[in-house]
């Protein structure tokens, strides 16, 4: 089975969820640096209580209908646990076409490598200012043995990562510049 399995499995560990809490939770929290979709997510709840890592009870819905709130059993804390410890092999570099296009730039008339560069440039910039503005939501380090730990840890990773990549970009243009 995939990860997505453990993305669930993990998320469950930390408490109950509807399948929609656990799409949200894809769409906010982990889609810095995880996604799924909803034609994802459900199918795999339902091979995940099917194997008895998770089950859900039936609970009524603010509209009236019912809703199945998960969780995790201990046959899938253990399945979780024996995998989070588990060796991570290095994983093989995601593709980037911006990369790809700053890579064949001398293709370009020295306008358009500016403009490239520049535009790279103000999509990291602006992705920088969402993830400080999600960063907002800590008012301190949250405890090792808090839930929102990882979290953190994740989130801080994203804005160096887009700190580096706005110096690596702008020495680009810098070098772009020079005779």
């Amino acid at each position: 089975m995939g990860n997505l399995k453990y993305a669930i499995l993990g998320l469950l560990n930390q408490k109950e969820m509807t399948g929609y809490d656990l799409m949200k939770q894809f769409e906010s929290t982990l889609c810095e640096f995880w996604s799924a979709k909803h034609s994802q997510i459900y199918p795999e709840l339902k091979k995940l209580t099917d194997e008895g890592s998770i089950a859900y009870k039936i609970e009524p819905s603010e509209n009236g209908s019912e809703k199945k709130l998960y969780h995790i059993t201990d046959a899938g804390r253990t399945d979780f646990m024996d995998w989070l410890s588990s060796e991570t092999k290095t994983q093989p570099t995601p593709k980037d076409i911006s990369r790809l296009k700053i890579f064949f730039c001398n293709c370009l008339p020295p306008e358009d490598r500016r403009f490239l560069l520049e535009e790279q440039l103000h999509r990291h910039t602006s992705r920088l200012k969402h993830l400080q503005n999600n960063q907002t939501k800590f008012t301190a380090v949250p405890d090792s043995s808090d839930d929102a730990f990882g979290d953190y840890l994740v989130l801080m990773g994203a804005i160096m990562r887009e700190e580096m990549m706005i110096d690596w970009l702008k020495k680009c243009m810098e070098l772009l510049s020079e005779p």
